[in-house]
């Protein structure tokens, strides 16, 4: 083997160092196995068998995304064991939305050189992402690609399928005047926004030893907090009560996102300061003299994810998340929208 791979090997890409990685992970990636995985790590495909047994009309729900930026913070730190949650949150969070359930998550790592330790701990965070996801790591595929990154710097995207009945899809169409509106604590900057988290942070003097004022957590492990995954939750909670619409607070904030699921002649009208804002969010603003406006454009600014339920339902919601120690707030209701010009988000300050 090896004399055949010398040549390859001069240029930069080492076959057995490769597969001798692929060898260590098997165990950590079946650890993440569901009954419907029928196929082990290595092959052209992953295989998986649907059970559709509890489903009249069954929808598959697919989403794929990355990490964007964040992953430079993880470089610069050297932490590599958590960014791979923000990789399976990413998707996984987006099909939540339509109410599908996660079923298997794939993943796509690059680099210039593979250095085996900090490829483990990425996906050590991936295996922990899947299994708070409730899905399978199906497969992925491991790239070396000398030339093409900076040393000691990756690239990471994912991918992931889940399933909803046709008739349980969760889609805004329902959403009415008067529906209360739930959120969701997020765990702090998640995934989005940070190319303009990391100029602000750069510009600020701060080190990533520094504390972050309100907190007794170092700047650099808030800037590096691992996107929350709201699976479990918004599995109990669809499974007991009717929810009209569910947003996942992502790239754009709150102005961009919450139109996504809105009917045409609806206003979401929001309360600022019914929620509690997470002190990440205070020093981002402050540091890079932003308007609360400006903040909710970009972050979620400690909303992860949005909940739209019936106004007689709503306290009954905040009871079932209070008794799984999630932290929500009711943080607005839906309203008419009087004219075609009005933004569809609104915000009291």
């Amino acid at each position: 083997m090896a004399s055949r791979s010398d040549a390859y090997k001069a240029a930069g890409v080492d076959i057995e160092a490769a597969n001798d990685f692929i060898g260590r992970i098997k165990n950590m990636v079946s650890s993440t196995f569901t009954k419907g995985v029928v196929t082990d790590i290595g092959g052209f495909g992953g295989l998986f068998k649907l059970d559709l047994t509890q489903m009249e009309e069954p929808v598959l729900v697919s989403g794929t995304d990355g990490v964007g930026t964040k992953l430079k913070l993880a470089f610069a730190e050297n932490k590599h064991n958590t960014i791979g949650i923000d990789l399976v949150a990413m998707s996984v969070n987006d099909i939540l939305v339509q109410g599908a359930k996660p079923l298997f998550f794939l993943d796509y790592f690059a680099t210039g050189k593979l250095e085996s330790g900090v490829a483990e701990q990425v996906l050590a965070g991936i295996v922990e992402g899947c299994k708070q996801s409730g899905c399978a790591l199906l497969g992925g595929e491991t790239a070396e690609m000398p030339g093409f990154y900076a040393d000691g710097e990756y690239d990471l995207s994912g991918f992931c399928v889940g399933i909803v009945d046709n008739m349980k899809i969760v889609d805004g169409s329902s959403i009415t005047i008067g529906d209360s509106i739930i959120g969701l604590a997020s765990s702090g900057i998640h995934s989005n926004g940070y190319s303009l988290v990391r100029k602000i942070y750069d510009e600020s003097g701060f080190s990533s030893d520094d504390i972050l004022p309100g907190t007794d957590k170092k700047i650099g492990e808030a800037l590096l907090e691992p996107t929350k995954i709201y699976a479990d939750v918004v599995r109990v909670i669809m499974r007991e009560i009717e929810i009209n619409g569910m947003v996942h607070v992502t790239g754009g904030g709150f102005y961009d996102n919450v139109p996504r699921i809105l009917p045409h002649q609806l206003v979401a009208k929001f309360n600022f300061g019914s929620w509690d804002m997470p002190p990440v969010f205070n020093w981002l603003k402050e540091q890079g003299n932003l308007s609360w406006p400006e903040m909710l454009q970009i972050f979620n600014c400690g909303i992860g994810y949005i909940l739209v339920v019936k106004q007689d339902q709503a306290q009954d919601v905040m009871d079932r998340l209070s008794g799984m120690n999630i932290d929500a707030w009711q943080i607005g209701e839906m309203v008419r929208r009087e004219n075609e010009e009005d933004e569809q988000v609104q915000i009291n300050f």
